[in-house]
């Protein structure tokens, strides 16, 4: 079991996963929310957003910062080689 935090104040607790690969699917669409607000000018402006994935004890796995670009399209953050079963394929 994950847990997907965004730290940015106040912390909290965004969703939780069964496995790696759904955690960082809703990492992935939580950047792809926060870009499409920016572009709409809803909500705060930040300078970032923090999110980090957890383990069921609570541990840091993994960590990203995101900086909305609304001068584009929005890009995923996960890259294909994480969204792999098979880190070796």
């Amino acid at each position: 079991m994950f847990e997907i935090w965004e730290t940015s104040e106040p912390a909290r607790l965004i969703s939780d996963a069964g496995s790696l690969k759904v955690a960082l699917e809703k990492v992935d669409t939580m950047c792809r929310l926060r870009h499409d607000q920016a572009v709409a000018h809803v909500g705060e402006t930040r300078e970032g957003y923090h999110f980090e994935i957890r383990d069921h004890d609570g541990k840091a796995l993994a960590r990203l910062s995101y900086v909305p670009d609304t001068t584009r399209a929005y890009q995923s953050v996960v890259v294909d080689e994480m969204r792999a079963e098979d880190p070796q394929r």
